[in-house]
């Protein structure tokens, strides 16, 4: 373009031909646009002049040219400058990092060549661009002065890479942060505060070395500025207004992160190394480095209080990051902190985890959906190419087997402590002798709390909860009572609440044409007083936000449902973006109601709602797969969290999970929520009758380590919903919700199961001609869930509904001892079957089984009716389905079908 100037102005646009004038005049790039140019005095005489430059054509044309290299060589180092930075302190770059060096950063003269510039040229003044801040107050540097300072920032020991940003104004925070003159120069009380920092997480780990050094406990050594790098991080937090930080991190450093960080006491943490302390909770407990801890203190660098929670987390490298996010999000909703300035989290990783687990990428993805937002995360990297592993994978290791260089290198390094000692010592910040008082000091604390450590002689893993429920249980963490009120509610609120779900509250909205007849539907149910399955949901729900009860459903298209049955969010067809929840116009005065399609993500919203369910025992959350069988890649959080969650850390949560389920010809992945592994996962004991004692259902609820349901009602659907809350505890809820059933006419309840003094019903025994003559009943069929439907319709079809009784298990974990002894007795001359669509290896069979047998202690046969064992859930043929749909229900129903079969 300059060129084209030179051969005739008019070549250029008018702007551009302002510049290149205003740029021969001698004027700075950065201001040669101008119209009216301003005095330069001085600047500018020094600029042209440190060029050698005249007002002749062809030195202008040079000063344009080096200005424009200056702003590439400045570039290049923002963009790759971290390529020659010093990062190993093992000296050993070839081993595991690139070594490879850009081209265009100076770290040799010649290279000035580059970008058509000399030795010569490195004391010449150069006008800085507005891309860059290493200028602080001055806006012309020399050559020399300029590649200094890139230098100072970009190729010593922090690595800088975020020039792939395209947010301008986040590209310039982070440059102004590091480039600005001085930016790293720490006052001597900074210094002093960093190095008693430092004493603290060095000799900590040192003193877990001394006092038990054949014990596994992932030390820091190697990586102790952790410690002051976390503190500073809350300290900063606490400044700005935060009130809560809530951490998830690995093993590695964490005994470390709850003595200097969190501030455990030492004695909680020291006792812990005792073999011989007995766990006072029930449950399994866990290792050392998984717990968490919850603590709320004064942060002395501010002088406000603030809450910290640490969430205990399994090995799973990375599984903790979406849990930590989900309790974050609640923490900020219960606090109204829509803009994440209160609550915020802190999320430690390992280099690699954090590389290599698929969890880290789900966790992210979730950052920008308002409902999954918090605001942002401080992600602290522990990598292990810039600091080091002193130990190894734990202190059992022997890293010299695979890494013998490495661990040579290792065994020279000084430690950090030391280094930094030496500096501030040699620079007069602190004396040698301050440095071993304090050093003295902290030992003597360490050595204090090891003695104290030694009177504990009993475990209390409640003492290391993460997220405590203050007035939910007694101080000493037990339930408040041992029974839970009906679940029913008035006609009049049922009424209510089906007159709204069948409206569109808002004036002026217009709706689908489709979705008005389901409005319409749904005021035809609500004045016949019955409901269908998202008529009953709504109703749980509704009454639920009137008690002050807050409802989160959350997952792949829940807010229409994948079956396109619940629509509880309304789209106005007229006006883009223009949405309705029914459900938050219910009460004047009721709790929130969030509905929030996530991310196509199982394994990190999964995590997420699992989080927010931790952080109040007054909500009711719940996760809904697309389809049931898409939990497993879940697996992690439902293994390691939320089956085992309670065992482990004493952490009660309430969620809910709704697994669409049913064999319908739908194919291998759209039939099964496997139910067998959640039944498998069940803590109860097949073997073992219990006894009836009080409030025998809310007993067995609490001893479980989680509940499993197959309702074949909506009414049953409800109140389950209700009784989750009503329960003075809380327990996992897993519920295999049905497809067909959504519009299957006879798949309706009548308010007359839902209303006031109503229960959940855990067993829907017979209650046709059979339960009137169970003497002349030949078979008792037990089942749950679609596949009742299916036995009613073959029965009747058949005539046999005096001569074959049929009963639904609604809740199947934990097992209906006591009310299916009732009916089993009820019936003795009845062969006792248990039916299943699916197949034999899976569902329920194989947990059933057992239990049956012992009610009857081992005396009557429980034969087996359904499909064939098989390696896929279900067929993708829908004619073979059909088939062996078929067959199952002649056999079901074939009441000489095990004449002289031995069981």
């Amino acid at each position: 373009m300059y060129y084209a100037w030179l051969e005739n102005p008019k070549n250029v646009h008018k702007s551009w031909d302002l510049f290149f004038r205003n740029a021969t005049a001698g004027s700075v790039p950065g201001q040669a646009f101008q119209t009216q140019l301003p005095d330069f005095s001085g600047g500018k005489t020094s600029l042209i002049q440190s060029h050698g430059l005249t007002k002749s054509l062809g030195k202008a044309e040079k000063l344009v040219e080096d200005h424009l290299a200056v702003q590439s060589l400045i570039r290049a180092y923002q963009i790759r400058g971290h390529h020659v930075a010093q990062l190993d302190p093992l000296g050993i770059l070839d081993a595991d990092l690139d070594s490879f060096i850009p081209s265009d950063l100076i770290t040799t003269i010649d290279k000035l060549g580059f970008y058509g510039l000399y030795e010569s040229d490195l004391d010449k003044v150069f006008q800085l661009p507005t891309t860059t801040f290493i200028g602080g107050n001055e806006s012309m540097l020399s050559l020399r002065e300029i590649i200094k300072r890139l230098e100072n920032t970009y190729c010593q020991h922090i690595g800088l890479e975020f020039m792939f940003i395209n947010d301008v104004e986040q590209c310039d925070w982070i440059r102004q942060k590091f480039e600005a003159p001085g930016v790293m120069k720490f006052t001597s009380e900074e210094k002093q505060t960093l190095l008693a920092r430092l004493v603290r997480s060095t000799r900590f780990e040192d003193f877990l070395a001394r006092k038990w050094s054949s014990e596994k406990r992932f030390g820091l050594e190697g990586c102790e500025v952790m410690i002051p790098a976390l503190k500073t991080i809350i300290d900063k937090s606490s400044e700005m207004g935060i009130e809560y930080v809530i951490m998830g991190m690995p093993h590695r450093g964490r005994l470390n992160v709850l003595a200097n960080v969190i501030r455990k006491e030492l004695e909680q943490i020291f006792c812990q190394f005792d073999p011989k302390l007995e766990a006072a909770d029930e449950g399994s407990g866990d290792v050392k480095y998984h717990l968490g801890m919850y603590h709320e203190r004064i942060n002395r660098a501010t002088n406000k209080n603030i809450t910290l929670s640490l969430v205990a987390n399994p090995s799973h490298l990375e599984a903790v990051d979406p849990v930590v996010q989900g309790k974050t999000k609640a923490e900020q909703f219960y606090r109204g902190d829509t803009e994440g300035k209160k609550v915020m989290s802190i999320l430690v990783h390992g280099d690699a985890a954090f590389a290599g687990q698929g969890v880290v990428y789900e966790t992210f993805h979730l950052s920008d959906l308002p409902s999954y937002t918090t605001n942002g995360t401080i992600h602290v990297v522990v990598n292990n190419q810039v600091c080091y592993r002193r130990r190894g994978h734990n202190e059992m290791d022997e890293p010299m087997f695979t890494q013998p260089l490495m661990y040579k290198q290792i065994q020279k390094q000084v430690p950090v402590l030391k280094k930094y000692a030496d500096k501030l010592i040699a620079d007069g910040t602190v004396t040698l002798q301050e440095f071993e008082e304090e050093i003295a000091d902290y030992d003597k604390i360490c050595e204090e709390a090891y003695a104290r450590s030694k009177d504990n002689k009993i475990l209390h893993i409640k003492h290391w909860l993460d997220s405590p429920w203050p007035g939910f249980f007694t101080v000493d963490g037990e339930p408040k009572s041992m029974t839970c009120p009906p679940t029913g509610i008035s006609e009049d609120m049922l009424t209510h609440i089906g007159n709204v779900a069948s409206s569109v509250p808002l004036e002026g909205f217009k709706i689908h044409g489709g979705l008005s007849r389901i409005l319409k539907g749904r005021l035809e149910m609500t004045k016949n007083r019955v409901v269908d399955w998202a008529l009953g949901e709504y109703m749980a729900f509704g009454s639920l936000l009137k008690e002050g009860i807050h409802v989160r459903l959350s997952g792949q298209d829940v807010e229409r449902g994948t079956f396109s049955h619940r629509h509880h969010v309304l789209h106005d067809q007229d006006v883009d973006k223009r949405t309705c929840v029914p459900m938050n116009h219910l009460w004047e005065q009721q709790a929130p109601y969030t509905v929030c399609n996530s991310s196509l993500s199982e394994y990190g919203v999964l995590g997420f709602e699992l989080g927010f369910a931790m952080a109040s025992p007054n909500a009711l959350v719940c996760w809904e797969a697309q389809f049931g069988d898409f939990h497993n890649t879940a697996q992690c959080i439902i293994d390691q969290f939320i089956s085992s969650g309670q065992a482990k850390w004493v952490r009660h949560n309430g969620i809910v999970l709704l697994l669409p389920h049913g064999m319908e010809g739908m194919g291998p992945e759209h039939s099964s929520a496997r139910p067998e592994r959640f039944l498998q996962m069940n803590n109860d004991d097949s073997d073992a009758f219990p006894q009836f004692d009080g409030d025998f259902e809310v007993s067995q609820l609490y001893d479980c380590n989680w509940i499993v349901v197959n309702c074949s009602t909506p009414a049953n659907y409800f109140h389950v919903l209700r009784r989750q809350i009503l329960l003075p505890f809380r327990k996992p809820l897993i519920i295999f919700t049905p497809k067909s059933l959504l519009r299957l006419p006879e798949a309706k309840s009548s308010f007359d199961e839902m209303v006031s003094g109503t229960n959940f019903r855990r067993v829907i025994a017979e209650e046709g001609p059979a339960a009137e003559n169970p003497g002349e009943v030949k078979r008792v069929i037990f089942c749950t869930g679609k596949v009742y439907y299916d036995l009613i319709k073959e029965r009747k079809n058949q005539d046999l509904e005096k001569e074959v009784a049929i009963t639904r298990l609604e809740q199947i974990s934990p097992f209906p001892f006591d009310l299916l002894k009732v009916e089993m007795e009820k019936y003795p001359q009845a062969d006792l079957v248990w039916c299943q669509e699916e197949h034999k290896n899976m569902g329920y069979y194989d947990y059933v089984k057992p239990r049956f047998r012992t009610i009857v202690n081992h005396t009557r046969p429980v034969w087996y009716v359904g499909r064939e064992p098989a390696a896929a859930p279900a067929t993708g043929n829908k004619n073979a389905h059909l088939v062996s749909l078929r067959r199952f229900l002649d056999t079901a129903f074939n009441l000489e079908a095990f004449e002289g079969k031995m069981f």
